[in-house]
């Protein structure tokens, strides 16, 4: 299938909505805590798969705030299994010249998750491969609402002038200051919505939905995105014909 694909047209930044966790183990008869945990294998196919196309930057939505209402048993068990995930992986992330990054409320995590992804991260900071942004107990809205505040910190203190507001200062002052936004979002599991996930950072991204649960998604559906993706019309508010020429 990568054959197939046109490597000067790959998105340099593909966002992922890992969803159906749940439902892969409900269908093994199984809790769901054993979706997450077959889930993890998703997760180095879709990175290797990215960064065997030359992808830059891929975001993976781990946690939602909104996650934090599940069943508490179902929370615990998940922020056992990140730390876990977290400290099997770094050598890997290492010898694959991962770059790992996060974005979203992670002060809202329990310490020692937070110690094993901050070594993470600082442990991989230098490396120049694939950059693998976790969200983790993020949104959309509470990203905005954040750097509305920090806007707002920076007019109080009279460092910034509203009418100096520009869609670049909004933003510079969200989690993902200084990367591009995705060119391509999939989400799994045959969910058609965007969960309040990179509200705005997905304004012109082309959106991709397959019916593979998370657990079960492997290299070959990244592929097949991507390849969705090159045959689409990119015209960001111009005509077809503006674009051709």
């Amino acid at each position: 299938m990568k054959e197939r694909l046109d490597l000067t047209k790959i998105p340099k930044h593909i966002a992922i909505i890992m969803d159906g966790n749940g439902r892969w183990a409900k269908k093994k008869g199984a809790m769901r805590i054993f979706g997450h945990r077959h889930a993890i294998q998703a997760v180095k196919d879709a990175i290797e798969g990215a960064d065997n196309l030359g992808v830059k930057y891929l975001t993976l939505f781990s946690f939602s705030t909104e996650n934090w209402s599940r069943p508490q048993d179902e929370v615990k068990a998940l922020m056992e299994l990140l730390v876990k995930t977290i400290i099997d992986e770094i050598s890997l992330m290492m010898k694959n010249n991962v770059r790992l990054i996060s974005i979203g409320d992670v002060e809202s995590l329990p310490r020692s998750a937070q110690e094993k992804l901050e070594e993470a991260k600082r442990q991989t900071e230098t490396n120049t491969g694939i950059t693998v942004l976790l969200a983790l107990s993020y949104s959309g809205r509470w990203e905005i609402a954040q750097a509305t505040k920090h806007i707002a910190q920076k007019i109080s203190e009279g460092k910034l002038k509203p009418e100096d507001i520009t869609q670049q200062t909004v933003a510079d002052h969200l989690n993902t200051a200084g990367i591009p936004d995705p060119e391509l979002m999939i989400r799994t599991s045959g969910e058609y919505r965007i969960s309040n996930f990179l509200l705005w950072q997905l304004a012109y991204t082309e959106l991709y939905f397959t019916p593979v649960l998370w657990p079960d998604f492997r290299m070959e559906h990244l592929y097949a995105a991507v390849e969705d993706y090159q045959k689409r019309e990119r015209r960001f508010g111009k005509t077809g014909e503006q674009v051709k020429s």
